[in-house]
């Protein structure tokens, strides 16, 4: 009975100790920054909220594990590679990641009533082309929206978001800023 209490705390500790490093980007339009590789050199998993672009899918792909959904701007090559939405668990986080899903309070018709029926933990997006991170109470959802890490859009700055999930904690949670959308970049 005492080894069985030691053993119970032993897997109680490596559990807490347990965590998955998540690299966050989406709306590459296919150019992908260099310093991605920088950024995401740590992480266990990238996740691409949509609109890679062409090329884009295959060079993640050939650098880490990888989850993905399509965007608007995709072609049949990435959309045969990827869902438009992709439920999933991680550690102990019900994830829902979809390229376009509005904002907290106001989502996108065609998720808004899913939403509302099965609320995930995390729901991830893209497509605004704004770096957004927002707690929605009245579902329990947290929503992140990386930004636009390409060189196509409105946006003024290049972004992308670093996270951990340990158990059920989303933490150390950064946002790394790539530069200008217009920054010149040698051939």
């Amino acid at each position: 009975m005492r080894n069985a209490k030691k053993a119970t705390r032993l897997w109680e500790v490596c559990e807490i100790r347990r965590m998955v490093k998540i690299g966050l980007l989406s709306d590459t339009h296919g150019w992908l920054d260099p310093r991605v590789f920088h950024h995401f050199a740590e992480v266990d998993e990238i996740w691409h909220a949509g609109d890679f672009g062409e090329g884009v899918l295959e060079a993640l792909q050939d650098f880490k594990p990888l989850r993905g959904v399509w965007g608007n701007i995709d072609g049949h090559t990435v959309r045969a590679q990827t869902p438009e939405h992709l439920r999933f668990r991680i550690e102990k986080v019900d994830v829902w990641m979809t390229h376009i899903a509005g904002l907290p309070g106001k989502w996108a018709k065609p998720i808004a009533e899913d939403i509302a029926a099965n609320p995930p933990t995390l729901l991830v997006c893209g497509h605004s082309h704004i770096c957004k991170v927002q707690y929605d109470k009245r579902l329990g959802t947290l929503y992140m929206n990386p930004g636009a890490a390409g060189r196509h859009g409105f946006h003024h700055q290049r972004t992308l978001l670093r996270f951990e999930i340990a158990g059920s904690k989303i933490q150390q949670l950064e946002v790394v800023e790539l530069g200008p959308r217009a920054e010149r970049f040698a051939p």
